[in-house]
């Protein structure tokens, strides 16, 4: 029995990591726990050496602390928050209702085009539902529209800010698997414009099926004269079409970093606030409040994730991991993808982004990083980029996926009494299989993925 526990510490690690996510303790300090108590055990069981250790602290400081592009997280996270807290959205949504009013399901479109929009200027996505549902909801019911198509809209929407750049999900995993954050960001937007492309047809469809759930706007709404919506495209839209070209334009030109770009991003949220009257002291608070609360929270879980990670390797998880799979038959390249991609599916229902994340990735990349993927891809250097979108996308369904999908908790807190959480599951079906579409379509055909970084050069 002493033998056999010394051999599987790290398959019980895992198995007592995924017991205490469930425990309501802060993620941060499960993983560094689970990590500090299972080395502990293994200097007992003598598998572990002491000395080890003192490696923990050097590993964080070096891959977390020192790394120059995770300061570009921090930046992002204050832009999205000062463009929800200045009520740029606000402005926005209600441009794109105009523009789209006499399109089948146009307030439906609006919010899944700002979505979009949003998504490339924030990359938050807590802050995405909040916003959409607070300013669309209320606007979508009173119109009459089906609840279900309304929430779905709203929660798939807002999750998109996790896969459009500047996504910090993006940065995080180019860190973790050694890919630069431009080629992940320039691989990024063509499959994140597909989803928004799929939410659409189907939105459409469902208007010319079912006009009831998604009645048409009226044809007064706004401004009449061709001057008055000119001004309006001009005052509302333009300016967060114009920052998204200061910070993805930037990197894709060549002419910043991600992390310079973030701080162009920072700036240029600030600017957007100051032009429309609404930056004050108050709303300053509340934005540097907001986002020093939510960067505390995604660098300390990179500290336990660290750790845990660290550990894991050492006791031996890497081996264990391999042989497992050798056991269940899944000995080629294509059988551990697609392995990998149900199980980071399943992982969602439960855990956030950033668990799996950590937690996964370090495991299954140095795995799938020496496997052979050719023909199917035409270059070694485009498996990690392709691999990173497909985990990304598959990821993203992790937010819309019951009974943890942390988007349905940020809308449910938000909606009003007569939308219940059935509502919220019913509606949300539908995009989660436009979700998995994606993924298969970018594991049928890498060029969706593949394609712009080419083009872009960042795979030269």
């Amino acid at each position: 029995m002493y033998y056999w526990i010394a051999d599987h510490l790290s398959v019980i690690m895992f198995g007592v990591l995924a017991m205490m996510m469930f425990c309501g303790y802060p993620v941060a300090f499960v993983l560094g726990g689970v990590g500090l108590g299972f080395g502990a055990l293994g200097i007992l069981f003598d598998v572990f050496n002491p000395l080890q250790f003192f490696n923990i602290m050097p590993r964080i400081f070096g891959s977390t602390v020192q790394n120059q592009v995770l300061v570009a997280v921090p930046m992002f996270i204050f832009m999205g928050t000062m463009l929800e807290k200045s009520r740029v959205a606000d402005d926005l949504l209600y441009c794109l209702q105009v523009l789209l009013r006499r399109v089948p399901g146009g307030l439906a479109l609006s919010v899944t085009m700002m979505g979009t929009i949003m998504a490339a200027t924030t990359g938050i996505v807590g802050a995405s539902v909040v916003m959409l549902t607070l300013i669309a909801l209320p606007a979508m019911l009173t119109r009459g529209y089906s609840k279900e198509l309304s929430v779905g809209t709203i929660a798939s929407a807002g999750t998109l800010g996790i896969l459009i750049p500047p996504s910090i999900m993006l940065v995080i995993m180019g860190d973790l698997l050694g890919i630069s954050v431009g080629t992940l960001f320039t691989a990024a937007i063509v499959p994140g414009l597909l989803l928004s492309a799929l939410y659409t047809v189907y939105i459409v469809g469902i208007s010319w099926v079912n006009p009831k759930a998604a009645p048409a706007l009226a044809a007064d709404l706004g401004p009449q004269s061709g001057a008055e919506l000119l001004r309006l495209v001009f005052k509302s839209f333009v300016p967060p079409a114009f920052l998204i070209f200061l910070v993805l334009g930037s990197i894709f030109l060549g002419w910043a970093t991600p992390t310079e770009a973030s701080g162009v991003g920072a700036l240029g949220a600030i600017l957007l606030a100051l032009a429309n009257g609404r930056l004050n002291m108050k709303v300053l608070r509340e934005v540097m409040e907001s986002a020093a609360l939510t960067n505390a929270m995604v660098f300390f879980i990179f500290f336990g994730a660290t750790l845990f990670a660290y550990v894991f390797r050492a006791l031996g998880g890497d081996d264990v991991v391999v042989e497992l799979l050798r056991a269940l038959g899944i000995d080629t390249g294509w059988k551990i993808l697609i392995f990998m991609m149900i199980l980071v599916f399943i992982l969602g229902f439960f855990f956030d982004w950033i668990e799996i994340c950590l937690v996964v990735l370090p495991v299954f990349a140095p795995l799938l990083r020496k496997l052979d993927f050719t023909p199917h891809l035409a270059g070694s250097n485009e498996f990690l980029p392709w691999f990173a979108i497909l985990i990304a996308v598959n990821l993203q369904a992790s937010f819309l996926t019951p009974p943890f999908g942390f988007a349905l908790f940020y809308m449910k807190g938000t909606v009003p009494p007569t939308v219940t959480m059935l509502h919220i599951y019913r509606g949300i079906i539908p995009f989660v299989v436009l979700q998995l579409t994606a993924v298969a379509l970018i594991m049928t055909w890498p060029e969706i993925a593949m394609w712009m970084p080419k083009a872009t050069g960042f795979l030269d």
